[in-house]
């Protein structure tokens, strides 16, 4: 038989199961694209300077980077490529590539670069300066500083609205939290706060801002409309991570101190349930996209805990690096 044959033979067959092929090649696509979609934790570690990755579907480490010198804050691209890193003692910022693990970029930073977030659209990276007192502003695609916002004294961090206007930055030292309208790129007010103020969660609809104290073992309730606080709330021992779920029923609140996560039903502003956590400073928080997990932070225990938000339970305790710190979750 002749190889024309052959191809005459075959042909006809082939071009009957291409459209089969692309079906199963489509399918293969997607769940590949799935499997890299699905939930993953990221860890930061302050003193074995990298980020362990943990899947959530059976909370095990499949991950560790290394990255800058001190890592700290920690945010996951609204698109689940990349993740920023905010390394306090090499002034910088590592960014990884989600797909491989590895660090793929670095962005100069400023000096003791800590707490990070994004904008929705992923286009613009914030960043908190704790010695400097200030906010920058990074464009992604250019990498170049957009802009810099005077904070208050000693700032911990950076979160944004669900919208995007605002910034709300907790100041240790000062007491307070700035609010920064981000369009105009402005301080619009700041508001007093208990002593060493460190968490800030927005509720789903962005009416309401729940501000955790440290030092004084509160939680400040403040008004988004007015910008006054409404309520304060007597916590556990130095509370630190704050995170709402996303039908904003429950607001979990982590503390360093007494080492446990307490449950504030945001109807009534009053702490509902005591979860207690085998480790040592309970510190920072971070939900998986559904709500039923909460991650937490066990620092000097070098653990992450995690939470079934369903019967606020601690279901395992994962061993990680060197000092966790920051903890973030893809979407």
């Amino acid at each position: 038989m002749t190889t024309l044959s052959l191809v005459n033979m075959f042909l006809p067959r082939f071009s009957k199961a291409l459209p089969f092929a692309g079906c199963f090649l489509s399918f293969a696509l997607a769940l590949a694209s799935s499997v890299l979609a699905q939930p993953f934790a990221y860890v930061t570690h302050e003193k074995s300077n990298d980020v362990w990755v943990i899947d959530t579907k059976t909370d095990e480490v499949v991950a560790k980077v290394e990255v800058g010198q001190r890592p700290r804050g920690v945010v996951v691209s609204p698109d689940n490529r990349l993740i920023y890193i905010a390394n306090g003692n090499s002034n910088d910022i590592s960014v990884i590539d989600a797909a491989t693990n590895k660090v793929v970029d670095r962005l100069s930073a400023g000096i003791d670069p800590e707490g990070i977030d994004l904008s929705p659209d992923g286009k613009l990276l914030y960043v908190v300066n704790e010695n400097a007192g200030e906010m920058r502003i990074f464009e992604i695609s250019s990498k170049t500083l957009f802009a810099i916002v005077t904070a208050g004294i000693e700032p911990e961090t950076v979160v944004l609205s669900p919208d995007g206007r605002l910034a709300i930055i907790p100041n240790e030292t000062s007491h307070d939290v700035t609010v920064i309208d981000t369009a105009k790129r402005t301080v619009l007010t700041s508001v007093k706060v208990g002593e060493n103020p460190r968490g800030v969660a927005f509720t789903p609809d962005g009416r309401w801002v729940y501000v955790s104290s440290e030092r004084t073992g509160t939680v400040s309730v403040i008004r988004t409309t007015a910008w006054a606080v409404a309520e304060t709330i007597q916590m556990g021992e130095r509370p630190v991570g704050i995170s709402i779920l996303p039908d904003g029923s429950k607001i979990y609140v982590a503390h360093g101190r007494s080492n446990d996560v307490r449950i504030i039903d945001p109807k009534t502003n009053t702490v509902i349930k005591t979860i207690p956590i085998e480790g040592k400073r309970v510190w920072w928080t971070a939900l998986t996209p559904d709500g039923k997990k909460l991650y937490v932070t066990a620092g000097r225990s070098n653990t992450v805990a995690v939470i079934d938000t369903t019967t606020d339970t601690v279901l395992k305790m994962i061993d990680v690096g060197d000092r966790p710190w920051g903890v973030a979750v893809s979407r």
